[in-house]
């Protein structure tokens, strides 16, 4: 519930005060203990502060209450009933989940110096926030270097002294490397209306009994693209609760098997934040799982998904090209007028970092970004205001009936397919097309109304990125190889009656967890630690 918060926050906002520059405000001492304060005015309490932070005159109250910095002076806002303003993360939030309650402000973070006038150091180094002088490499390092520990605290897409250079297209040449100024040329130049209009249909979380059904109707094996192909989709997996036969007979059938981690961690700032090692441990490590339990043995599981769409910095994407991952699907664009297509990122991201505090990679990493895009949600693009996109297609809150289900689908095939054609893709979590009948009615009416034209194609992840690397005019794409590759499914279904192995694992002390797969049951139920289920000796 909470990350629909901010929301709420934006769409509830009550003003307050407006106190115009040069008043004076008294301000509580950052004791917290509401003692005497002092008068600043604000001048002074806004110098230096980020227009978009939000901050408290007082701990006292109810913590509902913070003010921002505007051009015309200080707005107060208060978040709606019931919840606290989190002053960490700067939205509001459920009141038992608030904790800083009696901080005024962010904590300050001492910056680098990192433009001058004049050159403050000898070439090849940089100033820290003291003057101290250190090696430009060893800035935005993971590991402080200046006393004051500024080289780790301006770090992002814009700031790392380090960071991916701007897009050169005379060095960034397919198939290896894409890239544009602004993510929305067309690879090989191709005219739009050569271009074939890739869906992306991709779910997240785990494949069960809850949601097979649900993918046996929409894959039913009828629907077919132009070449002559069954329509696919892609499958971010995550472990708990998955069963591997369903997974294994998904692949079976065409259907692209990515990672949405191993242990889908409660806890956002665990995936900001995240280690190599805890990166590696999650991805690797659900792959490792999939490929032995899905008996997925032709090394096709190339794609991650980060949980909650929180993506790891740099760490991640260095631990993604050490193992050979080919591609991320967690970084979102903002809504615009034209949208994005993918990119590789040896080159910097053409789009700002867009969400609260994401962490987006800043250096260059030889991994494809398939951006989604966010979707335009207004139920009539024609009269209604701008409304701000949703990058999961259940995250479209206002979306309530089918019918605005079908218009958003409609709306959005058309803003790609008269633009640049760039892949459009809907992004779903099972349960929210299943929560209602009249939704996956209208998905299926979608695509097959789709599918009645010659120019719109239902594709895997990997099957666009095999696009882009050779790009195809539409009129010759009915033979093109690599999409031809996995036409036809292969075989029967391994097993009609998967193993079910009850499992226990000492890092889930009292659970008994049931493994559905056609493969072999391993010792233990395999976990964080011990990702092929053999590690811990089954006898004490």
């Amino acid at each position: 519930m909470a990350k629909y918060v901010v929301t709420s926050l934006l769409a509830l906002l009550l003003l307050g005060i407006g106190l115009c520059s040069g008043g004076r405000v008294r301000r509580q001492d950052d004791g917290g203990d509401g003692g005497d304060g002092e008068d600043q005015t604000v001048d002074e309490l806004c110098d230096g502060r980020p227009p978009d932070e939000y901050f408290r005159l007082t701990t006292e109250g109810d913590c509902r209450d913070v003010v921002r910095c505007t051009k015309s002076g200080i707005k107060q806002i208060s978040c709606p009933s019931g919840l606290a303003f989190d002053i960490d993360k700067q939205t509001c939030d459920w009141k038992g989940k608030v904790t800083n309650c009696g901080k005024l402000e962010k904590p300050r973070k001492i910056l680098p110096i990192l433009k001058t006038d004049e050159p403050v150091c000898p070439d090849g180094k940089l100033s820290c926030g003291n003057g101290e002088c250190i090696a430009k490499e060893l800035f935005c390092n993971d590991k402080p270097d200046c006393k004051d520990e500024s080289d780790e605290n301006a770090c992002t897409v814009e700031t790392d002294p380090n960071r991916a250079p701007d897009c050169d297209t005379t060095q960034c040449v397919l198939p290896d490397c894409f890239c544009s100024a602004d993510g929305t040329r067309i690879p090989g130049g191709i005219e739009p209306n050569q271009v074939p209009q890739m869906i992306t249909i991709t779910f997240n979380g785990a494949v069960n009994v809850d949601n097979i059904d649900l993918y046996e109707e929409l894959f039913n094996g009828q629907r077919q693209n132009p070449n002559g192909c069954q329509i696919r989709g892609t499958f971010f997996i995550n472990h708990k609760y998955t069963n591997y036969s369903a997974v294994q007979d998904l692949h079976r059938r065409g259907h692209e098997i990515g990672v949405f981690s191993l242990t889908h961690r409660d806890e956002p700032k665990y995936w900001t934040d995240g280690s190599y090692e805890d990166w590696l441990a999650e991805m690797a490590g659900a792959r490792l799982i999939a490929e032995r339990f899905a008996n997925i043995t032709d090394g096709s599981v190339v794609g991650i998904r980060a949980p909650y769409l929180r993506v790891g910095g740099n760490k991640q994407f260095e631990m993604m090209a050490d193992q050979f991952f080919v591609y991320d699907a967690s970084i979102t664009a903002s809504l615009g007028r034209v949208p994005v297509w993918p990119y590789t990122l040896y080159f910097r991201m053409p789009h700002k970092c867009n969400g609260n505090a994401q962490n987006c990679p800043s250096r260059s990493h030889p991994v494809w970004e398939m951006v989604m895009n966010e979707l335009d949600r207004r139920d009539d693009p024609t009269f209604d205001e701008s409304l701000p996109g949703c990058h999961m297609v259940d995250s479209c809150s206002n979306i309530q009936t089918g019918e605005q289900f079908g218009r958003l689908l409609r709306h959005n095939f058309n803003r790609h397919f008269n633009s640049n054609r760039a892949p459009l893709g809907l992004h779903f979590h099972a349960s929210w097309l299943k929560s209602k009948k009249e939704y996956k009615e209208e998905l299926i009416k979608f695509i097959e109304e789709m599918l009645d034209r010659n120019d719109v194609y239902f594709v895997t992840m990997l099957q666009v990125i095999q696009w882009m690397q050779n790009p195809t005019e539409l009129t010759a794409l009915r033979d093109f190889a690599e999409w031809k590759e996995k036409c036809d499914v292969k075989g029967q279904p391994y097993c009609s009656l998967p193993n079910p192995c009850p499992l226990t694992t000492r890092e889930l002390p009292g659970e008994t967890l049931r493994l559905f797969t056609c493969m072999e049951c391993p010792n233990n139920y395999p976990w964080i630690l011990d990702p092929t289920g053999d590690g811990f000796s089954s006898k004490k």
